[in-house]
């Protein structure tokens, strides 16, 4: 799933190549992908978009004129954006899902998954934009570390649930939250309420440098295009997919936690004092303290 550097990174590339530009037309062609009905999505045709921004890990498009319409798309695990040079470029086969013209090019979005869960809205107003799609975590690179402290410690749950919770924190999901934790070298099992001052402050400074510094690799791997490569999974990174790999840091193989749909990946040398987190006996003690499945980090 696209999180807050990716999604930092294809608003930059948005402003790029559609701000100040009409939308010409829209063609939605996957069924399950439009989620409002009032206003109709062609109420959109023939405005110029006027700005862009992130709420979480949706991406929002402003257009212009009367009522304050605002385009809403969030891509959820497979969904992506790709841009075309020609005007009324086609959508791809079984993965297009809507296209969106332009005088200059054609804005694609497309789903590699059979389970489409991507998500396009259109919506009237600033105050039904903040109401049906921010969720109210707080910015992890705009907060200071008591705003901080607050947000992860509004509830005695695992560190893995409260940096995933969108209601805690904006845009941070699986693959990074991954990262974050161990740059703390904080288990993802470890519950907010047994955490020091220390624990908070490590936390704090790894969340802040983690996404600043990848959104940075992001944004130097476009460079000037548009982004053609989103993914969770990266070389560079650390624990995040790379079960039984080494650690970087002590070469001990990285293990992993599979509950449900849902996989953690963490080095028990440098995060768990050399416990290994067996899945069966934490399912247990987790139960609905962990997400169990994509839309769980999200609800």
């Amino acid at each position: 799933m696209p999180e807050l550097p990716d999604v930092v990174v294809y608003l930059e590339a948005l402003d790029r190549f559609v701000l100040g530009r009409e939308l010409r037309k829209i063609r939605v062609v996957g069924i399950s992908l439009l989620k409002s009905f009032d206003p109709p999505i062609n109420a959109a045709e023939g405005r110029v978009v006027v700005g862009t921004r992130r709420l979480g890990k949706r991406l929002v498009l402003e257009l212009d004129g009367p009522n304050d319409l605002f385009m809403v798309i969030h891509l959820m695990v497979a969904g992506r954006l790709r841009w075309r040079d020609q005007t009324g470029a086609k959508p791809p086969g079984k993965i297009g899902l809507a296209a969106f013209d332009f005088d200059h090019g054609t804005l694609v979005l497309t789903e590699a998954s059979k389970r489409k869960r991507a998500s396009l809205w259109l919506v009237q107003g600033a105050d039904a934009l903040a109401e049906q799609h921010d969720r109210g975590g707080v910015e992890p690179l705009e907060v200071d570390e008591g705003g901080f402290r607050d947000a992860l410690t509004s509830r005695n749950r695992t560190l893995k649930r409260a940096l995933c919770d969108p209601t805690a924190f904006s845009g941070i999901g699986n693959a990074y939250s991954d990262e974050i934790l161990f740059h703390a070298g904080l288990s993802p099992v470890q519950r907010t309420g047994n955490l020091d001052d220390d624990d908070i402050a490590r936390l704090f400074k790894a969340t802040r440098t983690t996404l600043v510094d990848w959104t940075d690799h992001q944004r130097q791997a476009v460079g000037d295009g548009f982004p053609d490569k989103v993914t969770a999974f990266h070389d560079e990174m650390a624990v995040h997919g790379k079960y039984n790999q080494p650690c970087p840091a002590c070469e001990v193989p990285v293990q992993r936690i599979v509950y449900a749909d849902n996989e953690v990946n963490y080095c028990p040398q440098c995060q768990t004092d050399g416990r290994v987190l067996a899945d069966r006996s934490l399912s247990r003690l987790l139960k609905d303290d962990w997400p169990r499945s994509i839309e769980d980090l999200e609800d």
